[in-house]
C-alpha cells in the first residue's frame, strides 16, 4: 500500500462519517474490510459508494493493516511535513526526489517522576510538566538506566495523561521508575531502540484481539521475554461492559489468536468469552 496525502484525506472523510465514491478506495485490504463488516458498500444504480459505520472499529481495522494509519491526523501532519520538504528541495535544485525525506524520526516519551538518560553523550533528565511530553528525534544515541522500565502506550490520550492513570500502573507494575513511549508517528524507530536497550518493556494497549496481535508480532517477537503484556487485575469485570461490535467486527481475522504467554492467553480466552473488547482509555481517571 502507498500512503499518500490524498489516501489519508479519504480515510479520515470516512473515520468522520462521510461517504465516499467506491472507486476511490481500492485494493485488497480495501475488499477485506468489506468483507469484515468494517466498510459498508450501497449501490447507487450503476454506481457504489462506501462508508465506515463504526469508525472506533474501522481505525482499529486500520492499524492491524499498517501501523502507520493507527492515527490519521498525525499521519497526515507527517506527510504534509514531508511534502513541504520535497517542496523546498524543487525550489532549489528542481528536483523534489533528489532526497527521501524523514521530517519526523523518532518518537515522544513522558514521565510522571524525572528519569535520568542520556543523548548524543551528554546527560539530561526527562521530566516534562503536566500537559505536555517530550519527543527524541537522534534515538540512536538516546540512553536510560538499565532499571528503568518501558511503558509502550498506544493510545495517544492513555500517554498524555499519564498522571491520572498513575494508581494503575503502581498496583499492575509496581512504584519502580516507569518512562512511557509512544510509537507516534508510525515507523519502527521505536522498536529498533527497544531493540538496542536491556530494559523490561510493557505494552499498555487496547484490550481486544487486534491489539494483542500488536504486542505479539511487533514487539514479543523482536524483544522475547523481557516484553509483556500489561493486564490490569479488574479486566475481566471492566470486558462485561465492552464493545461486543469492535469484537464482532475483529473475529474472523483473529478467531484463531493464540500464545504461549500464560496470562496473555488467559485475556484472549477472557475476551473471547465475554465476546467484547475494551478501551484502554477506560482506565483515564476522569476526577
Amino acid at each position: 500500500m502507498k500512503i499518500t496525502s490524498s489516501l489519508i484525506d479519504r480515510l479520515i472523510r470516512l473515520r468522520n462519517g462521510e461517504s465516499l465514491p467506491a472507486s476511490q478506495l481500492r485494493g485488497e485490504w480495501v475488499d477485506e474490510l468489506e468483507r469484515d463488516g468494517v466498510i459498508v458498500s450501497i449501490a447507487h444504480g450503476s454506481r457504489r459508494t462506501i462508508f465506515a459505520p463504526q469508525p472506533d472499529a474501522f481505525l482499529q481495522a486500520l492499524s492491524t493493516i499498517d501501523e502507520r494509519l493507527a492515527d490519521l491526523d498525525l499521519m497526515r501532519h507527517t506527510l504534509l511535513a514531508d511534502e513541504a520538504s520535497r517542496s523546498s528541495q524543487a525550489s532549489t535544485t528542481g528536483n523534489s526526489k533528489l532526497v527521501t525525506v524523514r521530517s519526523c524520526p523518532g518518537f515522544p516519551v513522558n514521565a510522571y517522576e524525572p528519569i535520568p538518560c542520556t543523548l548524543n553523550g551528554r546527560e539530561m533528565t526527562i521530566a516534562p510538566e503536566e500537559g505536555c511530553f517530550v519527543f527524541i528525534a537522534d534515538w540512536q544515541s538516546f540512553t536510560i538506566p538499565k532499571d528503568v522500565i518501558v511503558v509502550g502506550i498506544e493510545n495517544m490520550e492513555n500517554f498524555r495523561m499519564i498522571r491520572r492513570q498513575r494508581a494503575l500502573f503502581d498496583r499492575t507494575i509496581g512504584t519502580g521508575h516507569l518512562l512511557f513511549v509512544s510509537r507516534y508517528p508510525q515507523s519502527t524507530d521505536l522498536r529498533s531502540w527497544l531493540q538496542s536497550i536491556p530494559n523490561r518493556y510493557v505494552h499498555f494497549g487496547d484490550f481486544d484481539l487486534a491489539g494483542i496481535h500488536i504486542f505479539l508480532t511487533e514487539f514479543h517477537a523482536n524483544l522475547g521475554e523481557r516484553s509483556s503484556f500489561f493486564i490490569p487485575a479488574d479486566i475481566e469485570q471492566r470486558l462485561t461492559n465492552g464493545s461486543m461490535e469492535r469484537y464482532n467486527a475483529q473475529y474472523h481475522k483473529f478467531r484463531n489468536l493464540t500464545t504461549s504467554l500464560p496470562n496473555l492467553q488467559h485475556l484472549i480466552d477472557t475476551i473471547n468469552k465475554h465476546h467484547r473488547c475494551y478501551d484502554q482509555e477506560g482506565y483515564i481517571n476522569r476526577c
